[in-house]
């Protein structure tokens, strides 16, 4: 999961070297993908009122169901 997530924000910003993004499972197995960009790529990551960021969301909802997994990505500033 993580490296889709990675496959799909690095084309997206200036900086790729400060994108981080960490992977944790919550209690009741949902995974949790914490992203961090720099400040000034975050407006490319979000995108106008929120769509890059939805689109990044239905990705991984979608891949990791694939999988019958549950994820859920958070973007962190």
């Amino acid at each position: 999961m993580k490296e889709l997530l990675s496959a799909i924000v690095l084309p997206l910003v200036d900086n790729p070297m400060d994108v981080e993004i960490t992977e944790s499972e919550k209690e009741d197995g949902e995974i949790l993908l914490s992203l961090k960009v720099a400040s000034s790529d975050m407006g490319k990551v979000i995108g106008r009122q929120g769509r890059i960021a939805k689109a990044i969301r239905t990705v991984m909802k979608a891949a990791a169901n694939k999988d019958g997994k549950k994820v859920a990505v958070e973007i962190v500033e």
